[in-house]
């Protein structure tokens, strides 16, 4: 029996398709082309994988490149070590049945996942001024300001204060998934367990924890994308050429410096598409990682 679409059905489907390809599926196909071409004299000639070579080849360009994956990976680190653990932990506390006001503290937690990269960068700079940030006083006024340093203006923190930035603002964001996935774990379950002894503590561990294995999974690849559009916190906070002295670097500030230029450097839209390009086979690399391997091994645990 040959197949025979549904009118209604392409009709329906039709507007999001096209939006989604002019919007998603063009720029990135274009974004590829464009990175197989190099600007000459004469105008763009075809130069195959030249960039690639360059960028992972020339020391002025691989040293950067590396740097900000490198910084791109410990902001996924400290956001999988810090942000995932703590909004599990906050999830199981406000499932709690007999927790009062426990909306209020969902909303309050989720609040600043709405507000503005912008608003949220400049808002912890100014925080965090030794000049004229309230941090200081904060900590004066609990007697530890021995303990304040100018977190955003050293090489060895401000990237690790960025990033603990960016988890109080979407900490909601898993907090919201975990909460919602124990919802759905069925009364019968906990109630079996309860006959066995397993309460409390136990009963998370034990029953609660490997049914909401794949939101946890979920969440780990969301996290991973997500880091890589951190570019707008970073920019807020600490300018294009992320500093102190390329600290903060990742591939979002490189490629915008790269394509567009930035001060005395000439922006490449070549170069930049071939940073473009590394950034999407680098996240193509990690989901399809999460999809093959880690999904299908948490699916058999479990079944």
């Amino acid at each position: 029996m040959a197949f025979r679409p549904r009118l209604h059905v392409v009709v329906f489907l039709a507007p999001a398709v096209l939006v989604y390809t002019a919007v998603m599926i063009w720029p990135l196909f274009n974004t590829l082309r464009l990175s197989l071409y190099t600007a000459g004299e004469g105008g763009r000639a075809f130069a195959g994988l030249a960039n690639f070579a360059t960028l992972f080849g020339d020391p002025r360009w691989s040293a950067a490149f590396w740097n900000a994956l490198g910084n791109n990976l410990w902001f996924f680190v400290v956001h999988m070590a810090v942000q995932n653990p703590i909004g599990i932990a906050l999830a199981a506390i406000l499932s709690q049945p007999r927790l009062r006001f426990a909306a209020l503290y969902r909303s309050a937690i989720f609040i600043p996942t709405i507000l503005s990269f912008v608003i949220v960068g400049f808002a912890w700079k100014l925080i965090l001024s030794p000049i004229w940030g309230i941090a200081p006083g904060m900590l004066d006024a609990v007697g530890l300001k021995a303990l304040f340093a100018p977190w955003l203006g050293r090489e060895e923190y401000a990237l690790t204060t960025l990033a603990l930035i960016s988890v109080w603002q979407f900490v909601g964001i898993p907090m919201m998934l975990i909460y919602a996935a124990l919802l759905s774990i069925p009364e019968e379950i906990l109630e079996a367990g309860e006959v066995d002894g397993i309460t409390g503590r136990a009963a998370f561990f034990r029953i609660k924890l490997p049914l909401i294995l794949p939101a946890i999974g979920i969440i780990s690849i969301l996290t991973f994308v997500g880091n890589f559009n951190a570019f707008d916190l970073i920019y807020a906070a600490q300018g294009a050429l992320a500093g102190p002295n390329f600290a903060t670097d990742i591939l979002g500030t490189f490629l915008y410096r790269t394509f567009f230029g930035f001060q005395l450097q000439l922006g490449d839209p070549h170069m930049g598409a071939a940073i473009a390009s590394a950034m999407f086979a680098i996240i193509l690399a990690g989901v399809c990682l999460y999809l093959f391997a880690i999904q299908s091994r948490m699916r058999r645990y479990q079944f």
